[in-house]
């Protein structure tokens, strides 16, 4: 990893903890609603979700179908964003898909114990909104939920809403 892609790693995940802990920091202040945050952060993912999708898809030819938009995003727009591969993605092959990650760069800061799982979901939600708005500017509505059973591995399941 050259030193220009190590520095943009450091500030995506200082940014990313700074929005976190600003955004929860206000609400406890008054200045927002605490139940709200976790909303605010997905839905700033998914505008940087759209945003990127499109940048890093202009060049590409066009997708066959979802499970090759899914590939797309597993790896690709995984591994610009975040470094490395999804570790898995399974499919029931009816718009349901999980997308697992062993070793999840924005909760690798964290403990690999127990003791900091329930603070997993707040730091999850921009990866969220990220993945639905990319996969919305690729034509396809969805609900993208997190889950956390051991840090810093996580699965995020994509439940694809048919038009």
């Amino acid at each position: 990893m050259t030193r220009p892609e190590m520095a943009d790693e450091t500030l995506f995940l200082l940014l990313h903890n700074e929005m976190v802990s600003g955004l929860y920091r206000a609400a406890e202040h008054g200045e927002g609603e605490n139940g709200r945050c976790i909303t605010k952060l997905e839905n700033m993912g998914f505008r940087v979700g759209q945003g990127l999708i499109e940048r890093f898809t202009k060049d590409t030819a066009r997708f066959k179908d979802e499970l090759d938009i899914m590939k797309f995003i597993c790896k690709d727009f995984w591994t610009t964003v975040f470094k490395k591969q999804i570790d898995n993605l399974r499919t029931n092959h009816q718009g349901i898909y999980v997308l697992q990650d062993n070793k999840f760069r924005l909760l690798t800061q964290m403990s690999t114990g127990k003791q900091y799982l329930e603070y997993a979901p707040k730091y999850l939600a921009f990866t969220c909104g990220l993945i639905r708005g990319g996969l919305s500017n690729l034509g396809i509505k969805s609900i993208v939920t997190a889950e956390v059973s051991a840090m810093p591995a996580c699965k995020f399941q994509v439940m694809i809403q048919k038009m």
